[in-house]
């Protein structure tokens, strides 16, 4: 071949290639795009099921939370008799069974959402704990006045934990 025939024949590929190669890049383009588009549609659609069920799950430890306020906890779980650890242990078996009732609820919730939570029972197991060792309280229902009388000056853990699940399901919304 001659010079003057290689040269037309690259001549005449050049727009071949060059057709080409805009064609593989909107092809690429393309199927990068519908890729996109139906991981979109398909993270839509999960979020359909999904955001029920994760709200569903903030309900239910924020009925927990309310459950296990102290307030309500000593009002639902009145003392059988007048021993303080017996009381003590049964306050504190509510609050654990309660709160094993929900352990399949932090799957749908932030590990930061579920340790808050998981601090506060232990704050409110605490707080029982710390009042029942007291010297002045010797009975059940002295470990019910001392506890009642101490919400009043400060806020329960469980109110914490309860605003805590509010922002989250703020941010979710």
């Amino acid at each position: 071949m001659t010079d003057i025939n290689l040269f037309q024949l690259l001549f005449y590929l050049l727009p071949a290639v060059i057709v080409g190669v805009i064609s593989f890049y909107f092809f690429k383009m393309h199927t990068s795009n519908e890729e996109k588009r139906r991981r979109y549609l398909l993270r839509l659609d999960n979020q359909k099921i999904g955001l029920p069920i994760k709200l569903q799950a903030f309900e239910r430890m924020a009925l927990f939370l309310e459950r296990i306020s102290m307030g309500k906890l000593l009002l639902r779980v009145k003392p059988k008799s007048n021993d303080l650890e017996v009381y003590v242990d049964l306050l504190v078996q509510t609050v654990d069974q309660e709160f094993d009732h929900n352990l399949a609820q932090q799957i749908y919730l932030t590990s930061e959402c579920w340790n808050v939570i998981k601090t506060s029972k232990n704050a409110t197991i605490g707080i029982i704990r710390k009042t029942a060792k007291k010297e002045d309280v010797t009975t059940a229902d002295e470990l019910r006045q001392n506890i009642l009388s101490a919400l009043m000056d400060q806020v329960p853990p469980t109110e914490a934990a309860l605003g805590y699940i509010k922002k989250e399901v703020r941010n979710i919304l």
